[in-house]
């Protein structure tokens, strides 16, 4: 059984006696380091015996860029961007640090002759997922390639680290915003329930196929039928299973948690017709170092 180590805020707010908001700005502005390298996550695992640096009055982390090849594709309809982990894919007004932003910028660089405009959102990642997200640079392709995503007629599938021992499945449910504790999740889960589901309520079918076995976990992939918000983790908590790193779909979950830097979820491949040409597309990007480094840490032990 692992131990569960405290958060990088809480070894912050240990070493300084700050206050909660105030250790995770300083983790945020990379003034934290751990093991003589910067960690940008407040929420962190942080293991015992390790090196942890407060400065408050060093440097600021310099945000802003997105890793060269970011950007999978672009024409003059689409484009395809492989989201890092811990970004948001669109923010409140005026926010800068969102992918859309970021990538909207990069390409001002790569196709200096487009016109710069904002880019479109048809679908979205959660913030600490990683992976592949659409953007349309125009009206006509937003309509055609959401109408898509709303017919489900794609091809949508992730690579997650769940835990336990996963068994290949095809989970349908209707999903509530409140599961009736609080929690978006799957109509009669929570609580009994007899009849035919709410009208509120939204069909959302994952399929589910173990790729690898590891010591306490399973490498799985996930294929969406249906893109319901927080989806894959919520099918896979209910089924015993929560993803790695999970921190809001966890409560039903009386196992030992093996722990991770993040929620270890990943959108390996995006597949659908292209809104102009009606031309196949299909792209594919590997898990990053993060999640490659946990998945082999699992291996080994």
């Amino acid at each position: 059984m692992e131990t569960l180590h405290p958060t990088l805020a809480a070894v912050v707010r240990e070493k300084t006696g700050l206050s909660w908001s105030r250790a995770r700005k300083l983790c945020a502005e990379g003034r934290v380091t751990v093991d003589g390298e910067r960690c940008l996550d407040a929420a962190a695992r942080i293991r015992a015996d390790a090196t942890v640096v407060v400065d408050a009055h060093g440097a600021k982390v310099e945000r802003g860029l997105l890793a060269k090849g970011a950007i999978v594709f672009h024409d003059r309809d689409l484009v395809i961007v492989d989201k890092p982990a811990g970004m948001l894919t669109v923010g409140y007004e005026g926010e800068k640090d969102t992918l859309a932003e970021l990538a909207r910028l990069m390409l001002r660089r790569l196709d200096r002759e487009a016109h710069d405009t904002g880019l479109g959102v048809v679908h979205r990642l959660d913030k600490e997922t990683s992976g592949l997200v659409a953007f349309t640079r125009t009206a006509q392709a937003k309509r055609e390639l959401a109408a898509q995503f709303r017919a489900h007629d794609l091809e949508r599938s992730y690579l997650a680290l769940a835990q336990g021992a996963v068994v290949e499945s095809r989970i349908e449910t209707f999903f509530l915003d409140d599961r009736g504790d609080g929690l978006r999740g799957s109509w009669g889960h929570y609580r009994h329930a007899k009849g035919e589901p709410p009208p509120q309520a939204k069909r959302a079918v994952t399929h589910v196929t173990p790729l690898e076995a590891l010591q306490g976990a399973t490498l799985a992939e996930c294929r969406l039928e249906t893109g319901r918000q927080h989806q894959i983790r919520i099918h896979l908590a209910e089924a015993g299973h929560p993803v790695l790193g999970e921190k809001v779909y966890i409560r039903d979950f009386a196992g030992a948690r093996l722990e991770a830097p993040r929620t270890m979820l990943h959108a390996r491949t995006l597949g659908f017709a292209h809104p102009r040409s009606g031309k196949e597309m299909r792209f594919e990007r590997e898990a990053p170092e993060d999640f490659a480094s946990r998945l082999e840490s699992l291996r080994r032990r």
